[in-house]
């Protein structure tokens, strides 16, 4: 199998330095003019909007979105795990565990001028909250938000929640002009997820206190950021940023060597060994990021039942290592869990292997000997370095070899989402981002329990013995644990997600920073993956 995956290897690697250069020959000009202005910074990216709504966004791309037109409470440091000070000044927590006091910055202003108030703040939980949208987990567990005054905003919560202050962090926890958005459709109350319209203006405009704020969007082409000039903190050094949509990592690579881009997000580890010109930097960077395989008992198009047995096998079937040498080169970590490698809980956790001994006999024992058929369906697109399309082609032949037939089916991010949310999706494979420095959303987010989002996804409530009882157990001990104590009960969390079998793990990639030279403040962001704010071009 090495030598198999060694030659793929080398054909891919010449593959795309061939297409490269055949792009690069075919759109040479004598001086070419550079699409991206001085005073513009140009990003070409696969871009995965769901919405710009910051209580109804739910991407990778809309990290990097909300936390450039918009500010949260707290964010993470450039250390990617300190919290510090952002509309918040200061902040106090009672030692019940139950009640955060903030202290908001008077100089802090939104984009019209208007200072931002603490019923800025109330209105923008409690919508994230009652909107009941992929975000709202973050405010799930707010009980109550006093005001007494403009400047102090008193969050009390139903139960104690260590994880609270990373989820104020989190991009998607944006603080929004409450004034302009009510008067768009904005509804906060508990009527929200019915009544609430604002979605549609909010796609046209921002309200937010952000660096930036949204000059245009245009689905699958551009989204067009202009510096906010009543920016409270030190302006942005660019007037514009432009986030182009480009799909695939060898035309982001002819873009930045062009001229067209500034930035490249996406260049995968071939095609940026590839590159060769002095005025592109490349970089490769570790990451908290992760590409997993998903599985679904509850979905309707399965055809054989998803028992513990059959997913242990499938699990069982995969050359994890060999999908690390397709999808990135070796420029990648294995992966436990679904909890980012470095993350509290996840030191010393079993690394996944192949065993197709082990999976042959699982499926004997669940009378699927000669094997069965099944269908994957997932988003078509290339994220982090590597194409979802590839991993899964190797997954396909791992399960061929012992007799489980995988149908792929790459569809649009549209079509993905619609058929997660409903029918469900028997084998799908996606990608997830931190928004902050902290298991808590991971467990949350990944484990088998009712409530959470996978347990939904993968039909909790249409098959029998899904719900994890320890996982529930834990969750409700890791709300009163000491800092000391709560990495192990996060770790053992992280053992049930194993157990489990749903998400399983493959591809910690390596960052490739690619960008023009002269280009800077490109840096790997755990809060919104580049923080546009930093850009400068000499």
């Amino acid at each position: 199998m090495k030598h198999g995956a060694s030659a793929y290897l080398r054909l891919r690697g010449f593959l795309a330095a061939t297409l490269l250069g055949t792009l690069m020959a075919a759109t040479a000009q004598p001086a070419p003019t550079a699409l991206a202005s001085d005073g513009t910074i140009v990003i070409a990216r696969d871009v995965d909007f769901n919405s710009l709504d910051p209580s109804r966004s739910w991407c990778d791309s809309c990290q990097i979105y909300l936390t450039a037109a918009y500010e949260q409470l707290i964010r993470v440091g450039k250390d990617n795990q300190t919290l510090e000070p952002r509309l918040a000044t200061s902040w106090d927590v009672l030692a019940d565990g139950l009640t955060y006091t903030f202290k908001l910055d008077p100089a802090a202003r939104f984009s019209d001028g208007s200072a931002v108030e603490a019923k800025d703040v109330k209105f923008s939980l409690l919508r994230l909250k009652n909107l009941k949208e992929g975000p709202s987990f973050f405010a799930s567990g707010i009980k109550r938000i006093d005001t007494p005054d403009a400047g102090t905003v008193i969050v009390t919560l139903s139960e104690p929640d260590p994880e609270f202050l990373g989820k104020m962090s989190a991009p998607f926890s944006a603080i929004m002009n409450s004034d302009i958005v009510i008067a768009n459709g904005g509804n906060a109350g508990v009527e929200a997820a019915s009544q609430d319209t604002a979605e549609t203006w909010l796609l046209a405009n921002s309200a937010g206190s952000g660096a930036f704020v949204l000059e245009t969007y245009r689905p699958d082409d551009e989204l067009r950021l202009a510096r906010n000039e009543n920016y409270w903190r030190d302006k942005p050094a660019p007037s514009m940023v432009v986030i182009r949509e480009v799909q695939d990592s060898v035309a982001q690579a002819q873009l930045l060597q062009s001229g067209g881009a500034d930035i490249a997000m996406q260049i995968d580890t071939d095609t940026a060994e590839a590159v060769k010109s002095d005025d592109i930097v490349t970089e490769f960077v570790s990451s908290y990021n992760f590409i997993y395989v998903a599985l679904a008992p509850g979905a309707e198009a399965n055809k054989v039942p998803l028992t513990p047995k059959v997913r242990e096998a499938i699990a069982a079937a995969i050359d994890y290592e060999g999908v690390l040498q397709f999808t990135t080169g070796g420029r990648a970590d294995l992966i436990a869990a679904a909890v980012p490698n470095g993350f509290p809980g996840t030191e010393g956790l079993p690394m996944p292997k192949q065993d197709l001994d082990k999976a042959r006999a699982l499926l004997s024992e669940a009378g699927l000997a000669d094997g069965f058929e099944i269908e994957a369906a997932y988003p078509q697109v290339n994220v982090y370095g590597v194409d979802l399309g590839t991993m899964m082609q190797k997954v396909q032949q791992d399960l061929s070899k012992v007799g489980v037939k995988l149908t792929l089916q790459p569809v649009t991010f549209p079509v993905w989402s619609e058929r997660i949310g409903s029918s469900g999706i028997p084998v799908t494979a996606v990608f997830f981002a931190p928004d902050y420095y902290g298991s808590g959303q991971y467990a949350g987010y990944f484990s088998m329990v009712p409530g959470a989002r996978w347990y939904d996804r993968a039909g909790g409530d249409k098959v029998e013995g899904l719900v994890n009882q320890r996982a529930l157990q834990l969750l409700k001990d890791v709300r009163t644990a000491s800092p000391e104590d709560a990495p192990k009960i996060y770790k053992e969390l992280a053992m049930e997600m194993i157990k489990d079998k749903i998400i399983l793990p493959l591809v910690n990639p390596q960052l490739v920073l690619a960008h023009a030279k002269g280009i800077e403040g490109v840096r790997y962001a755990i809060c919104c993956n580049l923080p546009l704010e930093e850009l400068s071009k000499k």
